[in-house]
């Protein structure tokens, strides 16, 4: 697999929003309440959230195949994953893995953190647990969404 992991240009936002939406519908909306999947298309359209990006406030990382978005994930509150999606048809080809080491590293290295956390979603658990991720706490709702809490110490 030929890709490359950059930090996301101020001119890529709604195409990487546009890629998590339609991977969240089909991962995982089927397990949201609808108050959820409104929530969560709410968050991800915020222009507050777009303003605090092209502030630099709002760390995101994008995977690319070319010109084409393939995988993101970012940085809130300092060390907190969220969003971190990939294509469906990128799956399992290191693209997820690659996304979080390299947020990891980050924060380890740049910002002199010790540990992250992130919510995942029940998609999402087996895959965090394998990169070293340790279950806080597990399934709860989270305004309409399913999400397991968890960390990971450096």
């Amino acid at each position: 697999m030929d890709y490359g992991i950059r930090w996301a240009r101020p001119d890529e936002w709604e195409q990487v929003m546009e890629m998590i939406w339609e991977t969240f519908q089909k991962f995982d909306a089927p397990d949201c309440e609808p108050e959820g999947r409104q929530s969560f298309y709410d968050f991800i359209m915020d222009e507050h959230l777009k303003e605090s990006f092209l502030a630099g406030n709002y760390k995101l990382l994008v995977a690319v195949d070319g010109d084409e978005i393939i995988g993101a994930g970012s940085l809130r509150n300092v060390n907190h994953i969220s969003l971190l999606f990939v294509k469906e048809e990128y799956h399992l080809q290191g693209v997820g893995s690659a996304l979080v080491q390299m947020l990891c590293d980050y924060l380890q290295i740049v910002v002199g953190e010790h540990y992250v956390s992130l919510m995942a979603s029940p998609y999402a658990v087996d895959f965090y647990k394998k990169l070293g991720f340790s279950l806080v706490k597990a399934r709860s709702m989270k305004t309409g969404i399913p999400v397991a809490f968890m960390e990971k110490v450096f």
